[in-house]
């Protein structure tokens, strides 16, 4: 399939919505899904945790790329979690609409 979903995690609200206006506007995404999160991790040697908004990125595969270079650009962590994944399997309508809303 050509369309997947990428992830990221930002500390704020206000944060996570700029960056999902800014990959929909610019036509990196489709669709930006926003979710309140607790993430515990080990930094600097120590186990932390902190609320997040996770963003949950729909777009298509061909896009990945540019979309991780506009994330890592506009982020505010200095080692983002970004990843993705292309999608083995949809809605083949939904799917169609993600490759037309980031085409051209």
């Amino acid at each position: 399939m050509e369309q997947g979903v990428l992830l990221t995690a930002l500390p704020g609200q206000e944060d996570a919505r700029r960056l999902a206006r800014m990959l929909v506007e610019e036509k990196l995404a489709a669709c930006v899904q926003l979710l309140p999160i607790e993430s515990f991790y080990r930094w600097d040697g120590k186990v932390q945790n902190e609320g997040e908004v996770l963003l949950f990125i729909k777009t298509r595969t061909a896009l990945f790329d540019a979309a991780i270079a506009a994330i890592k650009a506009a982020h505010l962590y200095a080692v983002p979690e970004i990843v993705g994944w292309p999608f083995s399997a949809g809605y083949q309508p939904y799917l169609d609409w993600i490759t037309e809303v980031t085409s051209g």
